[in-house]
Parts: C-alpha cells; sequence; structure tokens
C-alpha cells in the first residue's frame, strides 16, 4: 500500500510544484476516491487575492464538484504540508476519510502542531492521519522556495 502513498503524493507534489512556478507557497493537494483523483489543488492565494485558496480548499471544492456533493465521504487527501487550523476544520466539514500529508508544520499547522483541531470534542468527524509521506521532497519544495525569496532574510 505505501505504493498507493507514493504515487497520489507524486501527483500533489507536482502541484506544488506548479504552484510554485507561479509564485506561491509551493503546496499541493489532491483528493482520492476509489483510486482515482477527483479533485487538484494548490495554494492560489496570491493569484486570486484569496486568503482561503490553500491547496486543500481548491482539492476539495474540485472533488464535491466532480462528485456532485458536499461530503466527500469515502476520500482520502494527499497534501504535501501539514493543513493549517483552516484547512482541518475543512477536512472535518467534508468528512474526509484519510488525510496524508507530508512535511510537518510547526509554525502553522493545524493537525499536529498549533490548534490540533481533530482533537477537541466539537470537531464532529476526525479522518485517519498519516504523516511524513514524502516529506524529505515537500520539504525541501518550501525550503528552496523561502530561501529563493528571502536571500537569506525573513521568512513569508
Amino acid at each position: 500500500m505505501k505504493g498507493d502513498f507514493t504515487s497520489f503524493m507524486e501527483a500533489a507534489l507536482a502541484e506544488a510544484r506548479k504552484a510554485g512556478a507561479e509564485g506561491e507557497v509551493p503546496v499541493g493537494a489532491v483528493v482520492v476516491h476509489e483510486g482515482r483523483i477527483v479533485g487538484r489543488g494548490r495554494n492560489r492565494t496570491r493569484a486570486g487575492s484569496d486568503p482561503t485558496a490553500h491547496a486543500e480548499i481548491e482539492a476539495i471544492r474540485a472533488a464535491a464538484r466532480a462528485l456532485g456533493r458536499e461530503r466527500l465521504e469515502g476520500c482520502d487527501l494527499y497534501v504535501t504540508l501539514e493543513p493549517c487550523a483552516m484547512c482541518a476544520g475543512a477536512l472535518a466539514h467534508a468528512r474526509i476519510r484519510r488525510l496524508y500529508y507530508g512535511a510537518a508544520d510547526p509554525k502553522s499547522g493545524g493537525v499536529a502542531h498549533g490548534a490540533r483541531v481533530f482533537s477537541h470534542p466539537q470537531c464532529h468527524h476526525v479522518p485517519e492521519v498519516y504523516d511524513g509521506i514524502a516529506e524529505a521532497q515537500a520539504a525541501a519544495l518550501l525550503r528552496d522556495f523561502f530561501a529563493a525569496r528571502r536571500g537569506g532574510g525573513e521568512e513569508g
């Protein structure tokens, strides 16, 4: 089954690379249903002047449109970076079955760090969470992006 993780995470990494090439923070996501990708997303906050246009939100929106329903039961989401609190909340509302993510985000994460959205009793749906999938590749994309932008200065 590890091969499945790698193949779908590679699709998320491809979306992250596209985001980076567009000047966005390189985060990518895909939603998988019954072994096929039904939604793709990448960070588009700058392009759309939309602070909610994170990769996970874009992928969830695409999957919901493709499947014609707002609840994505039976769907898995692969994302290159630990979701923030906003995205973790969206995953719970969408009823994502499993979350696979690459790099941890100690600064802005909302799953294993920070808000830890899924650990709150107010969170009515908790996906299975698997971290560290293609972590080195995902972390390298982010590290290289921010190094190029700051030239040794501040991040973000």
